[in-house]
């Protein structure tokens, strides 16, 4: 099997850089999905209340026979839980559903700056709670921008151990990452190939026909050389396979480039932007 790099974080622990995502794969498919990842090596889940399916991530992590010490699973708090309270509930019911005694890791699922008076800073304290009593052995943050990071920095005791944000070729957000790198705050990428859209471009498939790759896994072997932390998702077992196989190859320094030089900055956002979302559902 494959060994995956691991990056250590900010608080010393230590996440697998390559893991397997949960976001938009229904229940009923999930279980499967986690297991078959598992099987193939990936020891890293990322998982939300807000994705529905943490239950199944525990079924399948139980299941697997795994030590529970050996597989890193991520949750994320519910936009709708940012008050103490309410985070705290929310917390527990994550930790009911997962069936465990500690998530790994645990974010803040987005920043919701023009919600809750704009205070996410109560919520990050919320969070450094489950951090002192060991439910959650590292937190972060997902979808923050600079000055929300700042402004945790400014207000409160703990630098996020990660920040996990919308990254791919067409969308490099590369303020926020420089901010992350001098703040030792470690990258995440969700929607690493921009839900399939940087397939097609005509950079990508040149250099995967030359290095006989997929253009999925050439555009993760860039986010893998970049030092970005990336958990790609499906539910087909050829693809879930495909996706693991990135430590056997490596992209030139002429090839990282001409995939650098695809940024197409705020254009390139498939997702919202986080100062103005909105949605606590």
């Amino acid at each position: 099997m494959t060994d995956v790099p691991t990056i250590q974080l900010n608080d010393g622990n230590e996440i697998p850089q390559l893991g397997f995502g949960v976001f938009q794969v229904e229940p009923r498919e999930t279980a499967g999905a986690v297991a078959h990842a598992l099987q193939v090596g990936y020891r890293h889940i990322d998982t939300a209340e807000m994705y529905g399916n943490e239950r199944q991530v525990g079924e399948a992590v139980r299941a697997s026979g795994l030590d529970r010490g050996d597989v890193f699973v991520t949750s994320k708090l519910n936009n709708g839980d940012h008050r103490p309270d309410d985070a705290r509930a929310a917390f527990a019911r994550t930790l009911s559903e997962l069936g465990f005694d500690h998530v790994d890791l645990f974010l803040i699922h987005w920043p919701l700056p023009t919600l809750y008076d704009g205070d996410y800073v109560s919520t990050w304290k919320t969070l450094e709670e489950f951090k002192q009593d060991g439910r959650a052995r590292s937190i972060g943050v997902s979808n923050f921008q600079v000055d929300h990071l700042e402004r945790l920095a400014a207000e409160t005791e703990t630098v996020p151990a990660v920040n996990q944000i919308e990254l791919h070729p067409y969308l490099q957000n590369r303020e926020v990452g420089a901010y992350g790198e001098e703040h030792g705050i470690a990258t995440e990428a969700w929607s690493p190939i921009a839900q399939g859209a940087v397939l097609d471009d005509p950079a990508i498939t040149e250099i995967a026909e030359r290095v006989d790759r997929t253009p999925a896994q050439v555009v993760l072997r860039w986010h893998i050389q970049h030092g970005h932390i990336v958990f790609p998702k499906s539910v087909t077992p050829e693809r879930i396979r495909e996706n693991f196989r990135l430590f056997d190859f490596e992209l030139e320094p002429d090839d990282m480039e001409q995939i650098d030089s695809l940024d197409r900055g705020e254009a390139g956002r498939n997702g919202p932007h986080p100062d103005r979302f909105a949605y606590a559902g």
